[in-house]
């Protein structure tokens, strides 16, 4: 197998608001807060649903290299429900394999609420539920070996069991790639984070926030400075400034594409990061990864939702 991602199997539930919506329930414009379950209803309980689709961040990546025509697979907690069945259902309808044997839990299957605003940015609302209880036993390290890469999202770091299991699932891989995947999700585990760069990981995925935040860069020439003297793989994306990867020491860049009708940003990092390692997996040079990337997340932020149709 190619790949083999880990992360936060999530449903996600798409609805347009308008910015008032975000100013009255306090919410953060492009972030990602975690709520409870009661928060996430009384949510919803005014918004017109769009769409429903499986989602979490790893497993868009991982269904975008299926779509490409790559061996892999995912491994995602959920529970025994009518949600976690779809899930499961929605995976392997896209040719994923699913490392997962459901079960009945006390907690329910996790779910998103991505809010779209008129601008097309995405606000997410995440009821983690059972995915963010994934332990050391749902990690296969037989599955883990069979991978030549296994995929990461920072989202998964908690303390305690998701931890632990990360940890079994990087030592016992070939090589590990992660998404810091949210400015507030590195400002939390910001030390943990920078280990894991410097130390553990061998492809690192960010946007300019995300590594600013990380490394406490005043400007972007910092990052710059400290991508080349990390001596990894840091792909990073800018927003319409394009996006980058610094190998070792050699700088990459690459423009966006233009005259797009943007209707949804909702798994644009996704996708770029299914381009980018269907690239590096397949031999590209790292300028046509980055190239691949960058189709990958155009065509994703002209419809509604993370996943190609």
């Amino acid at each position: 197998m190619k790949i083999l991602g880990i992360g936060n199997a999530i449903v996600d539930v798409i609805c347009k608001v308008e910015d008032d919506f975000l100013k009255k329930n306090n919410l953060s414009k492009s972030n990602m807060k975690l709520v409870d379950e009661k928060e996430f209803k009384n949510l919803l309980s005014n918004l017109k649903i769009k769409e429903t689709v499986s989602g979490g961040s790893v497993a868009n990546s991982i269904v975008g290299l299926a779509q490409l025509g790559n061996d892999v697979g995912f491994v995602g907690k959920v529970n025994q429900d009518e949600l976690g069945e779809k899930y499961e259902t929605g995976l392997k309808k896209e040719n994923v394999k699913y490392f997962y044997s459901k079960k009945k839990e006390s907690i329910s299957t996790g779910t998103c609420l991505i809010l779209i605003t008129p601008d097309s940015e995405r606000t997410m609302c995440t009821f983690l539920g059972i995915a963010g209880k994934i332990k050391e036993e749902d990690i296969n390290t037989n599955i883990i070996k069979n991978s030549d890469i296994t995929f990461l999202e920072g989202y998964l770091w908690d303390e305690g069991s998701p931890k632990k299991a990360l940890e079994k699932a990087i030592i016992n891989s070939k090589k590990v790639a992660m998404s810091l995947s949210d400015k507030f999700c590195v400002d939390r585990h910001k030390s943990l984070f920078l280990d894991l760069v410097k130390n553990k990981l061998d492809i690192i995925f960010a946007n300019e926030q995300e590594i600013m935040s990380l490394i406490n860069a005043r400007n972007f020439d910092e990052v710059i400075s400290f991508g080349k003297n990390l001596r990894k793989l840091l792909v990073i994306t800018r927003g319409s400034k394009g996006s980058l990867a610094i190998n070792n020491k050699d700088l990459f860049e690459c423009g966006i594409k233009k005259n797009l009708n943007i209707k949804d940003l909702t798994g644009a990092g996704d996708l770029f990061a299914a381009g980018f390692l269907h690239g590096y997996i397949n031999n590209f040079k790292i300028h046509d990864c980055l190239n691949k990337g960058t189709d990958m997340s155009s065509k994703v932020i002209q419809q509604i939702g993370a996943r190609l149709s």
